[in-house]
């Protein structure tokens, strides 16, 4: 069983509060639009990260993390992007492959919106995090937290920051 600490759209920003969160999990995914290195530096200082480019990312940070992370977790097939949309729209940059080898675990950002939601024609689960950095139009800061046994996702928690 692994802890899953699930966050995107930092633009920069990383706090305490991000921080404690960071310190239960087992592994930290970043769904994109990091901003500065010191976000992915100081989690990946505490636990194993995995994480992708934004658009606002610079050559920096993109040579550092890729476009596209597909892997395991335990038994279950993950993919994140960060420009990946969600059921029903998804992005014509990664429409057809989705369609052809679709994962279990879907996760994008971008968006700032906060979505967790069933595409039941390509059975798959599709995460959206929200945004946990303090620009944008959101007006709530959001993570997620989950478990993951065997190809299970459990104890999915949203968790909300401070502004």
């Amino acid at each position: 069983m692994k802890k899953i600490l699930l966050l995107s759209d930092t633009h920069s920003h990383i706090d305490e509060r991000i921080l404690h969160y960071v310190k239960e999990a087992d592994e930290v995914w970043h769904a994109g639009d990091i901003g500065y290195p010191k976000v992915t530096d100081q989690i990946k200082a505490l636990k194993p990260l995995r994480a992708v480019f934004g658009n606002i990312d610079d050559h920096i940070i993109r040579k550092e993390f890729p476009l596209n992370q597909r892997f395991l977790c335990e038994d279950l097939d993950v993919w994140i992007t960060h420009i990946g949309g969600y059921p029903g729209r998804y992005s014509p940059a990664i429409k057809e492959e989705i369609k052809n080898n679709p994962p279990k675990l879907f996760i994008s950002g971008h968006s700032h919106i906060l979505k967790v939601m069933n595409d039941k024609s390509l059975q798959l689960l599709h995460m959206n995090p929200g945004a946990a950095g303090k620009y944008g139009f959101h007006k709530k800061r959001t993570m997620l937290r989950f478990k993951v046994e065997a190809a299970n996702i459990f104890d999915l928690e949203v968790i909300e920051l401070e502004s």
